[in-house]
C-alpha cells in the first residue's frame, strides 16, 4: 500500500498565494508527498482542521483579517497539539517570531517567501513530526533508558539540514554520526540576505534527551538571531539573554556562529566557547582561527560577544566541528588529536566537502577500532573553488 501524502493547511489572506503555491510545489504534489488544503484567515483555518482530522502541518502568516497567525497558534495547541506549525513573518520581525515560538510554532520563514527555502523548511518539519509521532506510539514500550535515547537522536538529525548551498565559487556540507548515548550537537546553514551564508556549529553541555531538546531551542532561537541580527556577536548575545531567561536545567552550549560573504570572501564569526574552525590555505598550511574568547551560551545574561573577520581566497577551506573529532579515543584511552586531524584536513582539502566529511569519519573510524563512540561527531566544510 502506499504511503499517504502529508496533508498541509496553508493559512494565508493573500489570494495570489494559493495558485502559486501550487505551481512551485507541483513536483511534490505530483509525487505523492504532500497535498495543499487552503484557508483565508484564522477562523477558516480552525473551520479546516475541525472538519478535516488529518491534516498534519499548518503553515501561516501572521498578519491576517478576523484572526491572526499568532491567535491561530493558540488555538492549535488547543485543537491538537500534535500538529506542527510554520509561521510567515516579515524580515527580521523577532517580536513576533518569538512569541509565535512561544506559543508552540516549530520553525518560521520570512517574506518574500523563498520556495526553495519553504520546501526545505517543510520536510524538515515534516520529518520531525514523523519522529514525534514515532515517539508517541512506542512510548508505552519504553521500558529502557535506550528506547529513549534512540527516540532522540532521531529527533536530533531530524532538524539538521540535509540540502547545502551549491554555488559556483563555494559548496558547503556538514553531518553528524551520534553516539550511542544523544548528545546535543547540531549545524545550520542559514540563507541571509545580499547572498550572504550563516554558519553554526554547537554542543550541548549534557547528554540524553534533555539535551535533545536544549539543542533544538538552540538551533531555533539561533536561526531566528541570524535573521534579525546582521552581526554574528549580536546574534549570539541575543541567543544567550533568549536562553538565559527559562534555563532551570543549567544546561549550556557552546557555539560558534559565523557570516560567510560570498561578495568579498570575508568571514565574520564569533565564538561562545565552542572549537576554533581549522583554515586549509591551497599550500596545505593549516591554522584554527582566532578565538574571540567567548563565554558559552546559557551560563549568564548580558554578556558580549566579541567577533574577528578572516578574508578567504579561491581554493580555501574551512572546517568546523565538534570536540567528538579531536577527542575520539580508542581502546588504549588515546585522543584522536589535533595533529590526526589536521593530516586529514591536508591530505583533503583539494576534494569536496563531502569527501571531506567522509575521510574524517573513516579517519576517527579506523584510529578508534572497536572502541565504543562516546560522543557525537560533527563537521561541516566550507570549500571556495580554486580560480
Amino acid at each position: 500500500m502506499s504511503k499517504k501524502p502529508y496533508k498541509i493547511l496553508v493559512v494565508d489572506d493573500e489570494p495570489d498565494l494559493q495558485p502559486l503555491m501550487l505551481q512551485r510545489m507541483r513536483r511534490s504534489i505530483r509525487g505523492g508527498k504532500y497535498t495543499f488544503v487552503f484557508a483565508g484567515n484564522g477562523l477558516e483555518a480552525l473551520d479546516r482542521l475541525r472538519a478535516e482530522q488529518d491534516i498534519d502541518m499548518v503553515v501561516s502568516d501572521i498578519n491576517m483579517p478576523q484572526m491572526d497567525g499568532l491567535t491561530l497558534l493558540d488555538q492549535i495547541s488547543q485543537l491538537d497539539p500534535n500538529i506542527r506549525s510554520v509561521i510567515i513573518s516579515a524580515y527580521g520581525d523577532m517580536k513576533n517570531i518569538r512569541t509565535a515560538m512561544n506559543r508552540g510554532a516549530f520553525d518560521f520563514i520570512t517574506k518574500p517567501v523563498d520556495f526553495d527555502d519553504l520546501r526545505i523548511t517543510i520536510d524538515r518539519t515534516l520529518a520531525h513530526m514523523a519522529r514525534w509521532r514515532e515517539a508517541l506510539a512506542s512510548r508505552d514500550k519504553l521500558v529502557t533508558l535506550q528506547n529513549e535515547l534512540n527516540i532522540a537522536r532521531k529527533m536530533q538529525r531530524a532538524i539538521l539540514p540535509t540540502e547545502f548551498p551549491k554555488k559556483p565559487d563555494f559548496r558547503i556540507f556538514g553531518d553528524m554520526e551520534p553516539a550511542r548515548n544523544v548528545g546535543g550537537d547540531f549545524f545550520d546553514v542559514i540563507p541571509l540576505n545580499k547572498g550572504r551564508i550563516g554558519l553554526a556549529i554547537a554542543d550541548v553541555s549534557d547528554k540524553g534527551v534533555p539535551a535533545a531538546l536544549f539543542m533544538m531551542s538552540t538551533r531555533t532561537l539561533l536561526k531566528g538571531a541570524a535573521i534579525g541580527r546582521e552581526q554574528p556577536g549580536d546574534a549570539l548575545r541575543e541567543v544567550n539573554n533568549m536562553l538565559c531567561e527559562k534555563n532551570d536545567t543549567m544546561m549550556f552550549v557552546t557555539l560558534l556562529y559565523g557570516i560567510y560573504d560570498p561578495a568579498n570572501g570575508d568571514f565574520t564569526y564569533a565564538n561562545a566557547g565552542h572549537n576554533s574552525p581549522v583554515l586549509v590555505r591551497p599550500d596545505k598550511s593549516c591554522e584554527m582561527l582566532p578565538l574571540t574568547d567567548g563565554v558559552a551560551i546559557g551560563v549568564m545574561p548580558d554578556l558580549e560577544y566579541q567577533q574577528k573577520s578572516v578574508r578567504l581566497a579561491p581554493g580555501d577551506m574551512l572546517n568546523f566541528y565538534t570536540d567528538g573529532v579531536t577527542e575520539a579515543m580508542n581502546e588504549n584511552l588515546e585522543t584522536f588529536g589535533e595533529e590526526r586531524f589536521f593530516d586529514i584536513l591536508k591530505n583533503v582539502s583539494d576534494q569536496s566537502p563531502e569527501d571531506v566529511t567522509r575521510a574524517i569519519f573513516a579517519g576517527i573510524r579506523a584510529f578508534a577500532g572497536d572502541a565504543p563512540q562516546s560522543d557525537d561527531i560533527t563537521c561541516m566544510t566550507l570549500c571556495l573553488h580554486a580560480n
